[in-house]
C-alpha cells in the first residue's frame, strides 16, 4: 500500500565548506504516476557518497544539482508500478532515484535501473552489489589492471570502495596495505578482512610507513583521498606501477581548488601511470560485476559492511558522516 506523501530531501543552497543542515531543504509531495516506459520505485535505502558534496556545488562529470531540485543519490527499493515490460511490480531495483520516498524513473544506456539479486539484503544493492563494489570492481581490475603478486595500496581503506578494494585484490593474489584512520578502523582491515597491511594516518608518518610497509614500491595504488596520501604514494611508487584515481575526498570540502600532486614527476622516472575514471565508463558490464561480487559473497570470501543509519530525517547527517570518518563501511539511511 502507497503512503499518501512523497518525502523529499531539496537542494536549498550551494554548500561551502563543510555540508550544513541549512543546505538542504524538506518538503512533501504527491506520490508521482509513470509515464510510458517509466517505473514507479519506492526506495527503502538511500545512499551516501562523497560525490554528492560535488553534485550539490558544481559541475562535475554530471551538471550541479539545481537548487530547489531532489538531492541526486543512488538508492534501493522496490517498484511498485511499471509501465515498462521489463520491470514488474516486487522487483527489487537500484539505481539513480534520489533522495525522496518515491521515484519516477526510466532505464537507459548510460543509466540502467540494475536488480538486486535474490538472496542479499536490499541495503547490498547500493553497497557491495552496486556503486561501491562496482567501482572497485572495474577500478582496481580494468583501470588498475591488478595482477597475482603485486603490491596493492588502498587509500580510504575502510570505507565502502576502499575495503572491497582490498578483498578483490586479495583473492586475485595480491599483496595488500590499506591507509585507515584510527586503530579501530586498522584493526578490521587487518583481522577480518586480511589485509597483509595497514597504516593508520592519523597516528604514524606515511612516508616512513609506505617505505617499511611497500619495500619493493607501489605496483596499484588505488586513491581514494587526494592531497598529501597521493604525494605520499607517488614517492613510493614501483617501476610502471598505476595509480586509479577514484576520488580525493581530503579536499572536497575545501573553498579553493586543490594543488596538483607534488610529486607527479615520479611518474616519468618509473615510467608510471596514473588514471582517473567512473563507474559510468563501465555501467553496460556492470551484471559481470555483480556476478563475480555475488559469488564472492555466497561462498563467505567477500565482506559487505553497511552503517545504517535510520530515518528519513537523518539523511543529512549521516552524509556527513563520510567526512569525519565517523561511518563504518558503506553508509545509508533506511527510510523504508
Amino acid at each position: 500500500m502507497l503512503q499518501e506523501k512523497n518525502r523529499q530531501w531539496l537542494l536549498a543552497r550551494r554548500p561551502k565548506g563543510q555540508v550544513t543542515v541549512e543546505d538542504f531543504r524538506y518538503s512533501e509531495t504527491a506520490i508521482p504516476e509513470p509515464g510510458e516506459g517509466e517505473v514507479l520505485v519506492r526506495n527503502h535505502y538511500l545512499s551516501c557518497d562523497p560525490t554528492q558534496r560535488g553534485w550539490m556545488a558544481r559541475d562535475t562529470y554530471m551538471p550541479a544539482i539545481p537548487v530547489g531540485e531532489v538531492i541526486r543519490s543512488f538508492a534501493a527499493g522496490e517498484v511498485v508500478r511499471s509501465r515498462d515490460s521489463r520491470f514488474a511490480p516486487g522487483q527489487r531495483v537500484q539505481g539513480l532515484f534520489g533522495w525522496q520516498d518515491y521515484a519516477v524513473v526510466k532505464s537507459s544506456e548510460s543509466m540502467p535501473i540494475l536488480t538486486v539479486p535474490d538472496g542479499f539484503p536490499l541495503s547490498t544493492g547500493i553497497s557491495a552489489l552496486g556503486l561501491t563494489g562496482l567501482t572497485a570492481y572495474f577500478g582496481l581490475l580494468e583501470v588498475g589492471r591488478a595482477k597475482a603478486g603485486e603490491t596493492v595500496l588502498v587509500s580510504g581503506a575502510a570505507g565502502a570502495t576502499g575495503s572491497s578494494v582490498g578483498q578483490i585484490a586479495k583473492l586475485i593474489g595480491c599483496r595488500v596495505i590499506g591507509i585507515a584512520g584510527g586503530s579501530e578502523k586498522c584493526r578490521y582491515l587487518k583481522e577480518q578482512l586480511g589485509f597483509d597491511g595497514v597504516i593508520d594516518y592519523k597516528n604514524e608518518n606515511i612516508f616512513t610507513s609506505l617505505r617499511v610497509q611497500c619495500p619493493n614500491g607501489i605496483d596499484v595504488f588505488f586513491d581514494n583521498v587526494g592531497g598529501a596520501v597521493l604525494d605520499a604514494a607517488l614517492v613510493h611508487l614501483a617501476l610502471r606501477g598505476r595509480i586509479v584515481i577514484c576520488g580525493a575526498i581530503s579536499t572536497y570540502n575545501d573553498e579553493t581548488p586543490a594543488a596538483g600532486p607534488k610529486g607527479y614527476l615520479r611518474l616519468l622516472l618509473k615510467r608510471g601511470r596514473m588514471e582517473g575514471f567512473l563507474l559510468f565508463d563501465f555501467i553496460q558490464r556492470a551484471d559481470e560485476g555483480i556476478r563475480a561480487i555475488s559469488g564472492w559473497l555466497r561462498e563467505g570470501k567477500f565482506k559487505d559492511r553497511v552503517d545504517v543509519v535510520e530515518g528519513f530525517e537523518n539523511a543529512p547527517a549521516a552524509l556527513n558522516r563520510l567526512f569525519t570518518g565517523g561511518n563504518q563501511g558503506k553508509q545509508v539511511v533506511k527510510i523504508g
